[in-house]
């Protein structure tokens, strides 16, 4: 059994919540200032910062300082282990799928 390491279980849990999620889609259109993230969604500008300080402790995004506003964007190596972990279970069902068959054809007369 494989087991998760800790940044694994960050960047699950960022991803884990429905605002989070839109929030870094949405920054897969590219980089934004808090101001505008907040005004895409329906949550307070206070929401949409704890939202993004968790998706960066996860990996997930990154925030540059400029004046005023703070610019966030995607970091994609951010979703290597997310990645990673989906290799693994993607090998590990065609590997048993490609077993099942095998077994079924076995027990078709």
């Amino acid at each position: 059994m494989q087991t998760t390491s800790p940044i694994e279980n960050k960047v699950f849990q960022a991803l884990a919540d429905p605002s989070r999620r839109a929030i870094f889609e949405s920054l897969t259109r590219g980089e934004a200032p808090v101001r505008d993230i907040t005004a895409r969604f329906s949550i307070s500008q206070p929401a949409v910062s704890q939202h993004l300080a968790q998706l960066k402790d996860a990996g997930l995004v990154i925030g540059q300082k400029r004046g005023r506003s703070v610019y966030y964007r995607v970091r994609p190596e951010g979703l290597k282990p997310l990645i990673d972990w989906i290799a693994h279970y993607r090998a590990f069902w065609t590997d048993h799928l490609g077993q099942l068959e095998n077994l079924l054809k076995e027990l078709d007369p």
